[in-house]
């Protein structure tokens, strides 16, 4: 898989793409995660990327002129074709359903907003969806560009130590968050690890972890089992 991330501000982004699972990924998982910068692309001599708004408005928007030129080059450096995606309060609720979708896509462009957005023009030019990480808005895509990198590399064949750790993840299943998990020591401040997970009964044990997920979700995230019961599960 291949991602590039067209932004204003590449170096942002520069640290995190080579640490921890993203940079693992990149040298065991055959993933390649490029930046391409728009400053390049900007007009003049100072290499302006943004401007006022027609018709008046707060902020700055991000050129069409600039944008376009920016994605098109990551298009040409990369043989197969790509699936645009713009980083957007308005666009679809990225969940974890949206992440398996785009996960299976072989080559990924992914556009990072800033100021008060990009010129309507450079979408429409170039097609592709817009995705939102929340019902919030934050000073530019950056961050929403990296969550969604993350989301979708450690779905990737070889990318998490264990093979069947995805699958297990909240949300992964659409029905439960996942339950509590313990790691050693088997005692701490007063804390002990649930006796059953020490048991050895691996049946016992599965159906406790159902069981406690179950509790959570009715807890924390109730309208997860409601949309289980419209669909009629």
């Amino acid at each position: 898989m291949v991602i590039q991330v067209v932004s204003l501000f590449p170096t942002m982004l520069a640290p995190v793409i080579t640490s921890s699972m993203l940079g693992r990924a990149q040298a065991l998982a055959g993933v390649e995660i490029r930046l391409v910068g728009m400053r390049p692309f900007g007009i003049g001599r100072h290499h302006q990327a943004d401007d006022y708004p027609f018709g008046g408005g707060p902020g700055m928007l991000l050129r069409a002129d600039v944008v376009v030129p920016a994605v098109e080059w990551a298009m040409m450096h990369h043989r197969e074709p790509a699936t645009i995606l713009w980083t957007s309060p308005q666009g679809r609720r990225l969940d974890q359903q949206y992440c398996q979708e785009l996960a299976q896509k072989s080559h990924l462009i992914i556009v990072a907003g800033h100021y008060e957005g990009i010129d309507e023009r450079a979408i429409d030019l170039l097609g592709g969806s817009e995705v939102s990480i929340g019902d919030y808005v934050l000073t530019g895509g950056e961050l929403p560009a990296l969550i969604l990198v993350d989301a979708v590399v450690r779905l990737q064949p070889g990318v998490l130590g264990a093979e069947e750790g995805a699958a297990n993840d909240s949300f992964s299943n659409r029905e439960l968050l996942e339950g509590p998990q313990y790691t050693r020591p088997e005692h701490y401040r007063g804390q002990s690890v649930p006796p059953i997970l020490l048991s050895g009964n691996h049946r016992a044990i599965l159906e406790w972890k159902q069981q406690v997920a179950l509790q959570r979700t009715q807890e924390r995230r109730p309208d997860l089992l409601s949309d289980r019961i419209d669909d009629g599960n």
